[in-house]
C-alpha cells in the first residue's frame, strides 16, 4: 500500500488513494519537467523530450516559503485547521493548490511554494488524463464536475 501511495501508476490512482494536485506537464529532458509555467528538477527519466505528462504533487510534499524564495507564488484563499495540520488552498494562476502544513498562513497572504524533486511524480498520460484538466482534489473544476454527476 505504501508503494502504491508513493508511486502510483497513473493520475487516477494517485487521486483515488489520497489528496493530490494533478497538473498537465511536459518533460524537457531526463530529470527536468515543466508545469505551472515553471521548470522543476524531478527524479523521472525515460520520457520523450517535450512529451506531455501528468504531474502529481501530494499536498503534504509542498513547503511554504517566502515569495522571493518560491518556485511558484500564489495567494492563500482558504485555511482549515484539521487537528494535526492546516489545509491551505493557494491560488496560482487560477489553479487551486492544496497544501497540508503545520504552519499557519492567513487568507489573502501571498506565499511561495517550494517543491523538492522527490515530491514530483511524473506519469504517462492515461485515458483519464485531461478528463478534468488540471485539478487538485479541492479545485473548483472538481466541485463543478461533482455537481454535474449529482444532477444526472
Amino acid at each position: 500500500p505504501q508503494d502504491v501511495y508513493n508511486e502510483p501508476k497513473n493520475a487516477f490512482v494517485a487521486d483515488f488513494i489520497g489528496e493530490s494536485n494533478i497538473l498537465d506537464g511536459k518533460m524537457l529532458e531526463d530529470f527536468k519537467c515543466l508545469f505551472s509555467g515553471a521548470q522543476f528538477q524531478c527524479l523521472d527519466k525515460g520520457f520523450g523530450i517535450g512529451e506531455s505528462v501528468d504531474v502529481v504533487v501530494r499536498p503534504e510534499d509542498v513547503d511554504i516559503v517566502p515569495v522571493e524564495k518560491g518556485m511558484l507564488n500564489g495567494t492563500v484563499t482558504s485555511v482549515t485547521f484539521k487537528g494535526v495540520h492546516f489545509e491551505i488552498i493557494v491560488d496560482i494562476g487560477g489553479f487551486k493548490w492544496m497544501i497540508q502544513t503545520t504552519d499557519y498562513e492567513p487568507v489573502g497572504k501571498k506565499i511561495g511554494l517550494d517543491i523538492e524533486p522527490d515530491a514530483i511524480h511524473i506519469m504517462k498520460k492515461s485515458k483519464y488524463s485531461g478528463l478534468y484538466g488540471d485539478y487538485s482534489s479541492f479545485s473548483d473544476e472538481l466541485e463543478h464536475l461533482s455537481d454535474i454527476v449529482e444532477e444526472e
